[in-house]
């Protein structure tokens, strides 16, 4: 009988890639919801990369995402790992607690009623 094996290479590991928790992608939908409910937004998209994960907040789907939320673990302890971009590449909020990072966009939806 021959036993086959897959071949194991020193010193390789699988890719390793950054992704949202459930309770955290919950809280990013929460909010998504509202602002898609209020017609502001129209379409999301969501990556996982090796230090990164993304979700991206688009107005229209053919365009630029109006607003990122990142998440990047590697920073957690000096920047911290939560941040919303807006479209320009600025960082609106930064912070460990989701939560009160995405109360930046909260913000948005809030407005004058004539």
């Amino acid at each position: 009988m021959n036993d086959v094996s897959p071949i194991q290479f020193s010193g390789t590991k699988p890719p390793q890639q950054v992704a949202f928790h459930r309770l955290e992608l919950g809280q990013i939908m929460t909010i998504y919801g509202r602002m898609v409910a209020a017609g502001e937004w129209r379409d999301y998209g969501i990556s996982m990369l090796k230090d990164v994960a993304v979700f991206s907040i688009f107005r229209r789907s053919a365009e630029h995402p109006i607003y990122r939320v990142e998440k990047r673990p590697k920073l957690a302890a000096k920047q911290q790992q939560f941040a919303v971009i807006g479209m320009d590449g600025r960082i609106l909020k930064r912070g460990s607690d989701l939560r009160q990072v995405l109360r930046v966009l909260d913000k948005k939806l809030i407005r004058a009623v004539d």
